[in-house]
């Protein structure tokens, strides 16, 4: 009798352990960053933190990371990202394509200091941005760091616009940055940034722009000569869920989810603040030649894309004069 209770009871636990593991849902994360970048770090310690929580309040959620494009460069990562085959995923430059308020965030020398993200994030980004991308399918829960972006060639340093002039640069593939380019006179070239390390050795390409990070964690330094520190874009990072995905995600997940991307963020601003003048150092050690460019000289050729922007974007006009209202 005893022996049958306890087969009984081995039976139970044994189908109650399976039912468990059925349940458990692995929730895919995904960046194109490389790794020891701002980006992957942040992604990294987000996966770390959030499943620490979500193990805490008993949920059968974890999340499974995936960097350095290990699923695909960024054009691949916004589809799947629809298809729901990658759950959650870190996205940049390339989102202004498809949705043209993101635009404002490829402006030129409009977002000069971290400070200023905060008011756009609370006034303008989620009240007026966010919900038109959600028309288009995606779910931003997170408003991270990618960072202030500067040039690196191999031709000579690049002071002002017209030291561009018939340089192939390789560019995420944002309609605005290429339009960026082509206006201060160089030859845009888009590429994805997993490809851009062999672009640069070969000559394929003769420079790229990027955040100090991207550019150590790639090491472009080994095919680089010439860093011309610009800060022309400051790229925000955009946590992403598919709107398939997230409506189909119980709401205690969901703000777990959520807690732990935002804790992330205030990590990453911090993380960001610190390493900043360590790469710079790090890059000239490396032998890369450094120089402060003519931001005034890059103001001055840059009117042509506000003016764009202006008449191309819905309602574009009275989105950028909200943000310089929230940043003066």
């Amino acid at each position: 009798m005893k022996a049958s209770l306890f087969k009984q009871l081995t039976i139970v636990t044994s189908l109650s352990l399976l039912t468990h593991f059925t349940l458990a849902k692995d929730l895919v994360v995904s960046t194109t960053a490389s790794l020891g970048s701002l980006q992957y770090d942040t992604t990294q310690h987000f996966v770390e933190i959030t499943n620490n929580k979500l193990s805490q309040a008993n949920l059968n959620y974890q999340l499974k990371f995936f960097g350095s494009g290990q699923l695909g460069n960024d054009k691949d990562t916004q589809q799947k990202l629809k298809l729901g085959t990658i759950d959650i995923a870190l996205l940049s430059s390339t989102l202004a394509t498809n949705i043209p308020q993101m635009a404002i965030f490829e402006l030129p020398f409009l977002i000069t200091n971290r400070e200023q993200l905060n008011k756009i994030e609370k006034d303008v980004f989620y009240p007026l941005i966010a919900p038109e991308v959600e028309k288009k399918g995606y779910k931003i829960i997170g408003l991270w760091e990618n960072g202030f972006r500067s040039i690196t060639n191999n031709t000579h340093p690049i002071n002002k616009p017209e030291d561009l002039k018939g340089l192939k640069i390789r560019t995420p593939s944002s309609s605005w940055r290429l339009k960026m380019f082509k206006t201060w006179g160089a030859n845009p070239t888009p590429i994805p940034f997993g490809d851009v390390f062999i672009g640069l050795r070969t000559g394929v390409i003769d420079g790229q722009e990027n955040p100090l990070t991207n550019i150590y964690a790639a090491k472009l330094q080994e095919v680089q000569k010439y860093l011309s520190i610009t800060n022309h874009v400051y790229s925000p990072a955009y946590l992403t869920v598919g709107t398939n995905t997230y409506k189909k995600l119980p709401e205690d997940v969901r703000h777990i989810i959520e807690a732990g991307a935002k804790e992330a963020q205030i990590w990453g601003y911090t993380q960001a603040a610190q390493r900043e003048n360590e790469l710079e150092k790090k890059l000239s050690e490396s032998g890369m030649e450094i120089n402060k460019a003519d931001i005034q000289a890059f103001i001055d050729a840059s009117q042509p894309i506000y003016d764009e922007f202006i008449s191309e974007v819905p309602n574009g006009k009275a989105l950028l004069d909200k943000i310089q209202e929230a940043i003066k």
